[in-house]
């Protein structure tokens, strides 16, 4: 037997070995699959992210329904799924958002937290832009507070819809 305490060598070769890759979008082809496929895996360490996209290449990996807690601030801020810190927490810790060590972690973009789906009454998903948004303007003016508070202003005014194709 194969399960023989101390039978280390092994015989005969693997008996079935699959001709093809497992695809994980072959049959289920929704825009979720299709969104998971394209995360970026952001605030994790280098191992962690291994996991992370072991989960996604076979067909592990769960979204988040409604937000977790922090175990820094015990805030209901964990956006992402199988982490335990969030991204505020985990950066200004300089650790893991996943397993919280202390490692070289891969920087997290600011741009890609802008949008956040909306599910409205009749189930559908839609983008809308987050109120907290980086200003980068640079006003040489002598007047520059007040040109940034009437920009500030005329931003906040303006409608973003987003339609899908």
């Amino acid at each position: 037997m194969s399960s023989e305490r101390g039978n280390v060598s092994r015989t005969r070769p693997q008996r079935y070995q699959n001709t093809r890759a497992f695809r994980n979008d072959k049959y289920d082809t929704s825009a979720r699959r299709k969104k998971i496929n394209a995360k970026l895996h952001e605030g994790v360490c280098q191992h962690c992210k291994g996991i992370l996209e072991w989960r996604v290449k076979f067909n592990k990996y769960k979204p988040l329904t409604k937000p977790k807690k922090c175990v820094k601030c015990l805030q209901k801020t964990v956006k992402e799924p199988y982490h335990s810190i969030c991204r505020p927490c985990a950066g200004k810790l300089e650790i893991c958002a996943k397993c919280g060590k202390k490692e070289i972690v891969i920087p997290i973009d600011k741009g890609q937290d802008r949008a956040e789906i909306v599910t409205t009454k009749n189930g559908q998903e839609s983008r809308e832009l987050e109120d907290e948004l980086d200003f980068d303007a640079n006003l040489s003016s002598k007047d520059s507070d007040e040109d940034t508070d009437v920009l500030e202003e005329q931003f906040k005014c303006m409608n973003f819809e987003r339609t899908e194709i």
